[in-house]
């Protein structure tokens, strides 16, 4: 097994889409994102698996179970199991991060170029890893 090794900071200053699934493994998942301004992940809770969040540019604000709290570069976020949450941009510039789930929670190699399209499309994680 390789695992992943990348720049990144780099990838995720790079990537356009809403959500861009890098790398699977069998117990943690990383996920690039890019929020446009005024979108929004959408308020979600994830009953089984725990959420990190690392913003690398832009701004916005993070809610888990209802306190809201400014975010912006450098920041990092952690979102337990059970706890309802969002991150929206709130910002004028598009909000770029990227995101581990442990366990995954999406399709590895799942790449959605906006919201509505992520929305649409069924893509949760199906047990198949990257390598």
């Amino acid at each position: 097994m390789q695992g992943f090794v990348a720049d990144i900071e780099k990838l995720t200053v790079e990537n356009t889409d809403f959500r861009r699934v890098l790398y699977t493994g069998k117990y943690l998942q990383l996920v690039l994102m890019t929020l446009q301004p005024g979108d929004e992940i959408g308020a979600e809770v994830h009953e089984d698996r725990d959420q990190f969040f690392r913003i690398e540019s832009g701004s916005g604000e993070v809610l888990i179970d209802g306190k809201r709290t400014p975010v912006k570069d450098d920041d990092a976020i952690i979102v337990p199991a059970g706890a309802r949450h969002n991150v929206v941009n709130t910002g004028d510039a598009p909000l770029m991060l990227y995101t581990l789930y442990g366990p995954p929670e999406h399709r590895d190699g799942v790449v959605r170029a906006t919201k509505a399209e992520a929305d649409a499309k069924e893509e949760h994680f199906d047990g198949k890893t990257t390598e």
